[in-house]
């Protein structure tokens, strides 16, 4: 019995929900590796900050080319038509709204939207990155994050109480134990796994869950 999702398993998931031709910049973590993951019959553009237009999934062990990394410094692959250019060329296209789709990691989430990815407070270390001009400038953006954190506690609430990264900007949140939308300030639980009954879902969560219509399986393949 699945008892949660792997990081692999998550971002197969969200990787279906992206449609055919979409602009999506992958956040660090647990979100690059969407880009090994593509429905049949579509194809995503792949968007990285520090300037490249059209990369692949990772390559293999043993086959990295370090000239060609990602933003959070991670050996990539080409496909044809990949383009290079200046990194203030790549934030133009972030700030001008010229991605569709920017899939990120989290600290925490909130039930209006909000999100906290970028400082753990007074102890962390900051590490904003482009997150601030992906939030406001991508015309979606989604989560994909673990539904608690190391020490169980809620990363889904009803307030963050990290530094914010943006307000009112995350729609749609992927964890290794459901699909959660954002919307009109409120959680609405879209898909959850077999093997966890709801009321046990409601524990983890640090906001109420709402359910309007039904909640499907949140099925993956063995990944």
């Amino acid at each position: 019995m699945t008892l949660k999702l792997t990081p692999t398993q998550m971002a197969w998931r969200a990787a279906q929900d992206i449609a055919d031709g979409a602009y999506v910049n992958l956040g660090i973590g647990f979100p690059e590796l969407v880009a090994k993951f593509q429905p049949p019959g579509r194809e995503a553009i792949f968007h990285t900050e520090n300037g490249i237009l059209g990369f692949g999934q990772a390559p293999a062990p043993g086959d990295e080319d370090w000239d060609l990394i990602n933003a959070g410094k991670k050996a990539v692959t080409l496909k044809p038509g990949t383009a290079f250019f200046h990194h203030a060329d790549s934030f133009a296209m972030v700030r001008g709204g010229h991605l569709d789709v920017a899939i990120l990691g989290a600290y925490e989430v909130a039930e209006t939207g909000d999100l906290a990815n970028w400082s753990t407070g007074p102890k962390g270390v900051p590490a904003v990155g482009g997150a601030m001009d992906l939030v406001h400038g991508a015309k979606t953006v989604a989560v994909m994050t673990d539904h608690v954190t190391k020490d169980g506690k809620p990363k889904l609430l009803e307030r963050c109480t990290l530094p914010l990264t943006g307000v009112g900007c995350v729609t749609r949140v992927y964890t290794n134990l459901a699909v959660i939308d954002i919307t009109a300030g409120k959680f609405i639980l879209r898909e959850k796994l077999a093997s966890i009954p709801f009321d046990d879902l409601q524990a983890l969560t640090g906001a109420r869950l709402h359910t309007p219509g039904p909640v499907a399986d949140l099925a993956v393949p063995e990944l």
